[in-house]
């Protein structure tokens, strides 16, 4: 098993600072010089509004074309190559929840009693399909999104002729399979590539939280960072799955990944390592099939605490 995908995006590394975004493109365009560029596989993301980060070109103040194009280019240069081959709407622009928000609030779309404006799926597509056009990406890509903009996003480039997204990018693991509800049908008669980011849930699902709050990851590194797990039934269920882990003679995190990859809509799955030894056991967890009795009791867990981080 190798790897032959990274998934980066213009405001990486997270926490996003304005000191240190952009840097992870920087970094991987360097490497990249070393590399046969046309055997990997490179996605990026450009940055929406609403997310308070005014470093990133003001805002951003919206998905309009100057925006798109801008961070395209900019993407491109530190990457020093010539195309992108997955390019994401990294979060969409209109009000949804996200992040760890799992309720729709009506009300996020008015500020000062006004509709707050945003740019139409038609233009954002339209931006989108003058890049395909131009071979600075090859194929875009939706993050963070909910079902109404996944569905919105195909009829509009079906209705106008313009590219269809190839893929979605949202957070999957043992503590939030919300993509179940919903989204997964749409996968399907879709034919959408589905690649889940967060299968270890920030470091809750190696467990290595369990016996000592304080152990180093970017919970601790980065207090207030992880809220999405800071909910009451996570640590539980972190605790009810790691038993079923050593029961099988499993770490919770080869587990815990193979669950995620063995799900039928699962296209990828996008791992993070701080040293060889985490991306080692990573790796080797692709290669772990879990039989059908851990996989019902993975079942059993989730219906007595369903969704504890979404």
């Amino acid at each position: 098993i190798g790897i032959n995908s990274i998934d980066i995006a213009e405001l990486y590394p997270v926490p996003p600072k304005a000191d240190t975004y952009t840097k992870t493109e920087s970094i991987l365009g360097d490497w990249l010089q070393t590399q046969d560029r046309d055997k990997i596989i490179i996605s990026s993301k450009v940055a929406g509004p609403r997310r308070k980060l005014n470093w990133i070109r003001g805002g951003p103040t919206s998905l309009n074309e100057e925006n798109i194009v801008n961070a395209l280019d900019a993407s491109l240069k530190r990457l020093k190559t010539e195309y992108i081959d997955i390019y994401y709407l990294h979060w969409p622009e209109r009000n949804v929840p996200m992040f760890g928000q799992y309720k729709f609030d009506p009300e996020g779309d008015q500020e000062d009693g006004k509709q707050i404006p945003w740019v139409s799926i038609y233009d954002q597509l339209t931006t989108l399909s003058k890049l395909v056009d131009s071979g600075k990406i090859r194929t875009i890509a939706l993050s963070n999104e909910q079902p109404w903009g996944l569905m919105e996003f195909i009829r509009v480039a079906r209705q106008h002729k313009l590219p269809i997204i190839s893929a979605l990018q949202n957070s999957y693991s043992l503590l939030n399979r919300t993509v179940e509800f919903g989204i997964s049908e749409i996968l399907y008669r879709e034919q959408l590539s589905f690649l889940a980011y967060s299968p270890l849930a920030f470091g809750y699902l190696t467990g290595k939280y369990i016996e000592n709050d304080q152990a180093a990851g970017r919970v601790n590194l980065f207090p207030g960072y992880a809220k999405r797990f800071d909910k009451p039934g996570v640590r539980y269920a972190v605790k009810q799955y790691a038993q079923l882990a050593k029961k099988y003679h499993l770490s919770l995190t080869e587990m815990s990944l193979a669950f995620v990859r063995s799900q039928w809509f699962m296209t990828s799955t996008i791992l993070g390592a701080t040293s060889l030894n985490q991306l080692k056991e990573n790796v080797e967890s692709f290669s772990l099939e879990l039989s059908d009795e851990i996989l019902d009791e993975i079942e059993q867990i989730h219906l007595s605490v369903m969704n504890p981080a979404p």
